[in-house]
């Protein structure tokens, strides 16, 4: 149940704070003052979209918080409580209240809070769902849409989990079938593809590549162009280090010559032991580099041949580089790629039949389930049927008349009924259900669209919706303008109508008594006079800093100022029309009573 609706900085509402109870809570006031702008408010917490133009002039933000108390329907409170804990979300202090809040500023960024916690939009709607659910103007024309027409029926019979499954099974025969289509390409256009993998698989296994191998290459290839330079700069280096010029000897020579005069200092002087040690530790570090340069001088040698080679496997390697890569690395992955595709498109016959036979039982099985599933909308179809006709008794359409169409489309690709038919399918099912009318006696029975006048839409959308709502768990309904096209004499049966949703009515299959909290914005007195909380909303002009500025005003009604309400709406000014919203009021007090005294 929603307690408290909190609004700051939205459209023309600078701050605003109502408090609602249980039973039927009625807004009324005049043409621009704000009504609906509160149920535009309760919309963003729904998921309704955003826009700037919300924020308030002057203000940085709007802002919408709605407190609940959870519902009193057991499935639906442990359904709202089980999703707040698995997103983290409960609050253990306060089990039994949830709190939404959400932020629109003017740079266009979105605040969603849970219980004060930041979450995603939708998973403020999601929760939100689950609590409230708003039925606003002009929805009636919704009804004439066919399309609609299934979910209103599924959800008045209890049959979205069933279709759930349906709907899941439909997405996998449409993944199967994709894949089909993806394996079923032009004969030509495959040959070709294999044709182009093959020769990629060949080309990069054939090339056996190594990583690292093209820096290895690079390296040798410059050591071969410069065999000659580089012989003779080693070979140099080497007669320095150990021969010499013939007059002057090499500098392993006179280093040995330094370090045999350190060796006899250190015999005088024990303290240069260790430079002597040092010297001759040079010596052998010394003659290991002429080593090391006589052996790298004669393993250079001037091979055009190999240095050929070298220079024709590097335009290899950067040939494949063009074409799959920049490194080794990634013609090498490149090459993997296109022969898990060879491999792949290789047993496309294989894989296609596998396919096949998937599509097949999965059509089967849409169809046993979907056949079951339409063996159930024809049950509900005509106990909706009979309530709805029920309603509309109530609503003075004595006499007219109401059903629900269900039929299939045969079709050559589709599901498989038991009796061996194939029809057209979607996530919905095999069905094609519309609602149709009959208004006046001896007429047939028709679509909606093409039979109902404005006012008989806007009877049949009551008369749906009351149907509708015994079968809603959502414990928040709120009808904005649920009026308009009904005159007065139906406004206090609508009126009753609205009140019962919460909690004082049986639907027609004997269900325990359903109980909603109802909000309603209306402009006929008959209606309201049934409300158990009345609220008025009015516009003021206020002085802002030299500035007149418009703000929505919402008042509780009580006594006195609830009957002088309902004489402005009903246009009475004298004593006569207040003693008649008097006997309204008591007209309402007695069915009131009377519904008690049934219970």
């Amino acid at each position: 149940m929603l307690t408290e609706l909190h609004i700051r900085n939205f459209a023309i509402i600078d701050e605003l704070v109502l408090e609602f109870g249980p039973g039927l809570n009625i807004l009324t006031g005049e043409t621009g003052a704000g009504k609906s702008i509160i149920i535009d408010a309760v919309g963003l917490l729904l998921g309704d979209r955003a826009a700037v133009e919300w924020v308030r002039a002057g203000a940085e933000m709007a802002q919408i918080e709605a407190t609940f108390l959870l519902p009193a329907d057991p499935e639906r409170a442990a359904e709202v409580s089980s999703l707040l804990e698995s997103e983290g979300l409960d609050d253990p202090d306060n089990p039994q209240w949830v709190v939404l809040n959400r932020e629109v500023r003017l740079n266009g960024r979105n605040v969603c809070r849970i219980n004060g916690r930041s979450v995603s939009l939708q998973l403020l709607a999601d929760v939100a769902g689950l609590l409230v659910d708003v039925h606003g103007q002009g929805e009636h024309l919704g009804l004439l849409r066919p399309r609609t027409h299934i979910h209103l029926l599924d959800r008045y019979g209890g049959l979205m989990a069933q279709r759930t499954q349906i709907a899941n099974l439909v997405a996998e025969l449409r993944r199967v079938r994709s894949e089909l289509q993806r394996l079923r390409q032009d004969a030509r256009t495959m040959a070709q593809r294999l044709d182009l993998l093959s020769f990629q698989v060949e080309e990069i296994t054939a090339a056996q590549l190594r990583p690292g191998e093209d820096n290895e290459l690079e390296a040798e290839r410059r050591r071969l162009g410069n065999a000659e330079a580089l012989t003779s700069l080693a070979q140099t280096a080497y007669g320095i280090l150990n021969q010499g010029d013939g007059e002057v000897p090499g500098a392993i020579d006179m280093v040995s010559e330094a370090v045999g005069r350190l060796e006899k200092l250190a015999r005088i002087d024990p303290d240069m032991a260790q430079h002597a040690d040092e010297g001759q530790a040079l010596i052998e570090q010394l003659s290991d580099l002429a080593r090391a340069l006589q052996d790298y001088a004669e393993s250079l040698e001037f091979n055009p041949e190999r240095l050929a080679e070298v220079e024709e496997r590097l335009e290899l390697i950067a040939n494949l580089k063009r074409k799959y890569g920049d490194t080794i690395e990634q013609i090498v992955a490149y090459g993997a790629k296109a022969q898990r595709e060879l491999e792949e498109l290789g047993n496309w016959e294989a894989k296609t039949t596998d396919l096949e036979a998937q599509e097949e039982k999965l059509l089967r099985q849409v169809g046993a389930l979907s056949a079951q599933l339409s063996a159930r909308r024809k049950a509900a179809g005509e106990a909706m049927a009979r309530e709805v006709e029920r309603e509309l008794a109530d609503l003075k359409m004595v006499r007219a008349r109401f059903g629900v169409a269900i039929e299939q489309s045969e079709r050559s690709d589709g599901a498989y009924l038991p009796d061996g038919r194939r029809v057209a399918f979607d996530s919905t099912g095999v069905d094609q259900v519309e609602f149709l009318i009959s208004a006046n006696p001896g007429e047939p029975l028709k679509p909606m669209a093409r039979v109902a006048s404005g006012g008989e839409t806007a009877r049949l959308m009551l008369a749906l919706k009351s149907t509708l709502a015994h079968a809603d768990a959502t414990p928040t309904l709120i009808f904005d303008e649920i009026d308009q096209g009904i005159g007065g004499r139906v406004g206090a049966i609508v009126g009753q109508k609205l009140w019962r949703l919460t909690g004082l009515s049986v639907n027609a299959n004997g269900a325990t008594p359903t109980s909603h909290q109802v909000l309603c914005i209306t402009h006929l007195p008959q209606l309201a006079a049934f409300g158990d909380r009345h609220f008025t909303v009015s516009k003021q002009l206020l002085d802002e800093g030299g500035v007149e500025r418009t703000h929505t005003v919402v008042r509780t009604l009580h006594d006195e100022d609830r009957i002088h309400e309902l004489m402005l709406m009903l246009g009475a000014h004298s004593d006569a029309g207040r003693r008649s919203v008097e006997e309204m009021l008591g007209e309402v007090t007695q069915v009131k009573q009377g519904a008690f005294a049934l219970q």
